[in-house]
């Protein structure tokens, strides 16, 4: 292809009428005024139109000329996908959310996060540009309620049940702006050397925007084809079928420019239907075509001046992207599939997901730059594919999160969950966790998670259903939706069995146990983390044996039954004493101390903690010593010697000054410190680790040979970890 010219900004001439009416329309009296109320919820101004009509430049055309009237900016969403169909709201609502900086909560319904949006736009003067809104029914739900905010929509017609709206009809362009468009795109001499010819090409083009952009571009790149002979080409073809009188004059500009470019660069023009939310870069093209990515980059600016793609320009570390328009979206889709074998589509799309499995590996190990095998693995990587610091990889990815999570959906549409598609759920999700953390990647992950589960349910894959469910439930769990969890993780117990499979069953045990503590169910709960407790007996995994020994110790503490979590904890550091794991005996003796003291048992405390500080000492942990010590000081001056007390707690001040800033409550022997003393029965937290005695209460971690790094398998009521759908995709 022969180097094209692209405008510097975006064209456009033109519908001033058009945009009189609607500034207009911005003050027109509303009905509600009319009638003496006050207006329950923002302006709306829609425009209407064809695909093709150069609605949406209209639309943006007066948010950048209104966008100094809102502070607080200019939102933008587009509700029709780049496969023709609707975009769900709570999708919309999701980004809305993220774009104003509110938070989004994990797993939420559409009416919490519409409302959730509403809240944050309250007091706000902001404008929202929805894009090709398909009915009124995707516009409704995610209408303001500040009458501050402007709403403009743009839609194909009317939107029949939003009140109070009149839409701006959009046709062809008048003649005058018809041919100054034209001339933007072919150049201003050949158009004044021949105007009647122009006149014509307008007249056969109906006057649309995109017919007319995508012939100026074909003039611009072939220098030895003249106005008339477009002209003339226009006139010969015979009307496309299965297209009203809009959608033919753009079906025949784009069959004339589609057959003017040579055939590589017509091949990878139709390729990018396969583009993931409909944005692809230089990375996603050089894929998809098997072309170098400097090679991609040059195609994709040839096709923005030819008017076949509309650019976005680069932002920070972002590369440009490019959007394939509305209106030839379904004429490339049709191309592809009668002009392309189903075998090079696939594997096309494959070449395309592991590109961006790759550029996701590469992703999340600039965040573990301090691991020379990373550092290794990361040389080793084209130079395309590297990161040049840890915030260009997060910006990378807060940019093509949209088309990221849309290829995943893409690599489970078909309904096989194979090794490419458990290779890209498990490291965006890795990449999500790393750079935004569990929290701030709640949403996406519960989205990816539920993708991962409708696949296992239509499939009957158990081991992945269970997964599934228990990555779910730990983010309900961590979202408040304690119930909601519970019943999750019954159901993984349920797929955990029907897979056969031991450490499932045993995580799903131990996840309803946690439930039932969150919940204040103290003997269900110690139910449960017992059945989990002969699981792991069963199979001699001592580590486990001294985490569940802790956890019902912990329980029956809640409940104050003291004699039974005396029990426990000792068998915690029982069990910890053969692992000879020091800092876990020394925690176990702390807690085994405490009981003792909620016991009225004072003396054997005294003498339990003074083991424990013994302990901690040989285990050479100066914050744990420093805890250990304060909970002696604690004991010392309950029993009436405030000078023994007093020197304990200077020397863990010592200790304390020497090694590591305190954390509150003496939080050595846990992030969260120690519970207070509190009366049978009461309330406590379940993901207190205080009354955990391991330092690192998770399973040991397994290597999964599908996914490669290896996985964290802690309950989650017990312990925050970022849930993952990996360490259960085995390739079977």
């Amino acid at each position: 292809m022969g180097p094209v010219t692209q405008p510097q900004r975006p064209v456009f001439v033109g519908r001033r009428r058009e945009l009189e009416e609607l500034r207009a329309d911005i003050d027109r009296t509303g009905l509600d005024t009319l009638a003496g109320r006050k207006s329950p919820r923002s302006r709306v101004l829609l425009i209407a139109g064809r695909p093709g009509s150069g609605r949406t430049a209209l639309a943006e055309e007066l948010a950048r000329r209104l966008a100094g009237d809102y502070p607080d900016g200019v939102l933008r969403a587009r509700l029709t996908g780049a496969d023709g169909e609707p975009v769900p709201t709570e999708r919309t609502a999701r980004a809305l959310l993220t774009a104003v900086g509110a938070p989004v909560p994990a797993g939420a319904e559409e009416d919490e996060l519409t409302e959730a949006l509403r809240t944050a736009l309250n007091g706000r003067k902001a404008l929202l540009l929805l894009d090709d809104a398909a009915g009124a029914e995707q516009v409704d739900p995610l209408l303001p309620d500040a009458s501050d905010c402007l709403v403009v929509a743009v839609s194909r017609g009317p939107l029949t049940g939003v009140p109070d709206v009149r839409p701006c009809t959009l046709g062809g362009l008048e003649k005058a702006a018809a041919i100054e468009l034209l001339e933007r795109y072919a150049g201003p001499t050949r158009i004044t050397c021949d105007p009647v010819a122009a006149s014509a090409v307008v007249e056969e083009c109906g006057g649309q925007p995109a017919a007319l952009v995508l012939i100026g571009g074909w003039l611009a790149a072939d220098s030895k084809v003249s106005v008339a002979d477009v002209a003339t080409r226009l006139r010969e073809l015979p009307p496309a079928e299965g297209y009203d009188s809009a959608g033919r004059t753009v079906a025949r500009a784009f069959w004339l420019a589609h057959e003017a470019l040579p055939p590589p660069a017509a091949r990878m023009l139709r390729l990018l239907a396969l583009a993931p939310a409909g944005p692809a870069d230089a990375h996603t093209t050089s894929a998809l075509a098997g072309c170098s990515v400097a090679a991609a980059q040059t195609a994709l600016e040839d096709f923005a001046a030819r008017g076949m793609l509309r650019p976005e320009p680069a932002v920070g570390h972002v590369p440009a992207q490019y959007w394939v328009p509305g209106c030839l979206a379904p004429m490339l889709r049709s191309l592809l599939e009668t002009q392309e074998r189903p075998a090079e589509v696939e594997l096309a799309r494959a070449r395309m997901l592991e590109r961006t499995v790759r550029q996701l590996h590469s992703c999340r190990a600039t965040t573990e730059t301090c691991d020379p095998l990373t550092r290794k693995r990361l040389a080793e990587l084209p130079r395309p594919l590297r990161f040049p610091s840890p915030r260009a990889a997060e910006e990378w990815l807060r940019g093509r999160l949209p088309a990221l999570l849309a290829a995943a959906r893409l690599a489970v549409e078909d309904g096989r969950l194979d090794t490419l598609a458990r290779r890209l759920v498990s490291a965006l999700t890795r990449a999500l966790t790393a750079h935004l953390g569990a929290e701030e990647a709640g949403p996406e992950l519960y989205g990816l998670h539920q993708l991962v589960l409708d696949v296992a349910q239509r499939c009957e894959m158990p081991l992945e259903k269970a997964a599934a469910l228990l990555n779910l439930g730990d983010l309900d769990a961590r979202a408040g939706r304690t119930r909601t969890a519970l019943g999750r993780y019954r159901e993984a117990l349920d797929a955990a069995r029907d897979a056969s499979d031991p450490y499932a069953i045993s995580r799903s045990l131990e996840s309803i146990a946690a439930a039932q503590q969150e919940l204040g169910d103290w003997q269900r709960a110690a139910d449960w983390y017992r059945r989990a407790l002969e699981l792991r007996l069963t199979r001699g995994e001592l580590a486990d044996e001294a985490r569940l020994y802790g956890r019902l110790g912990a329980v029956h503490t809640y409940a104050g039954q003291w004699g039974e979590a005396l029990r426990d904890w000792r068998a915690a550091a029982a069990a910890h004493r053969r692992l000879r794991d020091l800092p876990g005996h020394a925690r176990a003796l702390t807690e085994v101390a405490r009981v003792q003291e909620y016991a009225g048992r004072p003396q054997d405390a005294l003498r339990t903690c003074r083991e424990a500080v013994e302990c901690a000492r040989q285990a050479g942990d100066v914050r744990l010593q420093a805890a250990v010590r304060l909970r002696l000081a604690d004991t010392l001056e309950r029993l009436g010697d405030p000078a023994a007390a007093g020197a304990h707690r200077e020397e863990a001040g010592r200790l304390l000054a020497a090694g590591a800033v305190p954390e509150a409550g003496g939080g050595a022997i846990s992030a969260a410190g120690s519970p207070p003393a509190r009366p049978a029965g009461a309330a406590g937290p379940t993901a207190d680790p205080a009354v955990d005695p391991v330092a690192d209460p998770a399973v040991k971690p397994t290597a999964d040979p599908a996914v490669g790094p290896t996985v964290n398998r802690a309950a989650p009521a017990a312990r925050c970890e970022p849930p993952s759908t990996e360490g259960y995709l085995r390739n079977q």
